[in-house]
């Protein structure tokens, strides 16, 4: 299968100091994750779309955040067409989410994140997300330095199994833009991402260019 994400992070209003990351910022985040399939001409199998609304607020080496998701997935029409009969499920999930990250260091993030679903189908009431994560916290140069992250999923509707992921590779940040350049390796193995498949396994490897802002 073929996986691949578009979608992205606007902040729509700051309250705090321009040179770190503390204060008060309201976001809004969209996604569409689309699987294809390339044994059936790359047929749209299922298509997992994620809009989210946090509130984040960060102090010295804390970050917390608060905030709106909605997570709904569905089948692609040639995939029907082609199974006729394929017992077709309206996962969606809308939650209230509460999260909380720790910097022992700069460039080390510590963090959990717990979701309650409130209005839900398929999809169980509780989700909790947990991980650690290595990347250069100031400008690199040319030369780059190297990044790591770690993340575990765990969802009721799967008698809290779920996924386990990992990438690692080298990263550039500039000293004129505020992103972070990455590219490596990423790794999954775990219930299906695409949750039209929820109780499926999946192992998955691949190599990703990821720009973070």
């Amino acid at each position: 299968m073929w996986d691949s994400t578009l979608g992205g992070r606007l902040g729509l209003f700051r309250w705090g100091p321009a040179d770190r990351p503390e204060g008060v910022q309201l976001d809004i985040l969209a996604a569409a994750k689309l699987r294809m399939d390339p044994n059936e001409h790359q047929d749209v199998r299922s298509v997992d779309f994620r809009v989210d609304v946090p509130i984040t607020w960060g102090a010295g080496p804390h970050r917390f955040k608060f905030g709106y998701s909605h997570i709904s997935s569905h089948l692609g029409d040639e995939f029907l067409l082609k199974n006729v009969g394929f017992d077709r499920l309206n996962y969606f999930r809308d939650s209230v989410v509460l999260g909380y990250s720790y910097y022992p260091i700069p460039s080390v993030r510590l963090y959990g994140e717990s979701a309650y679903a409130f209005w839900r189908e398929v999809a169980g009431p509780w989700r909790f997300t947990f991980g650690i994560d290595y990347a250069p916290p100031s400008p690199t140069g040319i030369q780059g330095a190297p990044f790591f992250a770690l993340n575990g999923d765990l969802r009721e509707e799967v008698d809290f199994g779920g996924g386990f992921a990992a990438q690692a590779g080298w990263a550039w940040r500039s000293e004129h833009y505020p992103g972070l350049l990455r590219t490596g390796l990423s790794y999954y193995n775990g219930k299906s991402p695409q949750f039209s498949f929820f109780n499926q396994h999946e192992e998955q490897i691949g190599f990703g260019l990821w720009y973070d802002f």
